[in-house]
């Protein structure tokens, strides 16, 4: 298997562990031996489960931004979210765990919040928003709000379609939108009118 084959042969053996010991309890060499991969292999690819997070992190996002089509960015948003909670879904029991565990796991929390906003960033941008400036940086922060949210519907939502999620989603996306709304109307400045002649 190549790279990626093995990376997430990997995460799926950590993940899967996860959901039975919990995320503390999880050491990526046993994960691996308990999977049959190349111990070796994986010291070189994902040594702990901070790297492991980071990796996930990009292969989720790369799977939110593939497939990217046309229309309204708000759509296109909607969607790439949807693809990258698909990535949680996949891994569901783990995912939970790890969400448990973070009050007890600062290393991991770090990872994730040091990640988050690079990752809110690739997604908006892939739907063609410009995260640029200061407007943009606070797009992003709306943006992990908006993520924040979904995962956070997402733990409670047993249906299979995941109705509730996206159901959550489009309800914090449309929040998001408000606020930038508002932002936009209380910073715009009417230029001054210049001295008059007559």
């Amino acid at each position: 298997m190549d790279d990626t084959e093995f990376d997430r042969a990997l995460i799926t053996a950590v993940f899967d562990r996860a959901a039975i010991a919990g995320w503390l309890g999880v050491s990526v060499p046993e994960a691996a031996r308990t999977a049959g991969l190349d111990i070796a292999r994986a010291r070189a690819r994902i040594p702990n489960r901070c790297a492991l997070l980071r990796r996930f992190g990009t292969l989720a996002d790369q799977a939110a931004l593939a497939g990217i089509g046309d229309g309204p960015p708000r759509d296109q948003v909607f969607d790439i979210v949807m693809r990258r909670i698909d990535m949680l879904q996949a891994h569901r029991g783990g995912v939970i765990a790890l969400l448990r565990a973070l009050p007890f796991d600062p290393a991991s929390a770090l990872v994730l919040a040091t990640g988050s906003l690079s990752s809110m960033s690739w997604l908006l941008q892939g739907a063609g928003i410009e995260t640029g400036g200061i407007k943009g940086a606070l797009r992003t922060k709306a943006m992990l709000a908006v993520w924040l949210w979904t995962v956070r519907a997402w733990q409670g939502d047993a249906s299979e379609d995941l109705s509730a999620t996206m159901a959550a989603l489009d309800q914090a996306l449309t929040r998001a939108e408000q606020a930038e709304a508002t932002f936009a109307t209380r910073t715009h400045i009417t230029p001054p009118e210049g001295p008059s002649h007559g």
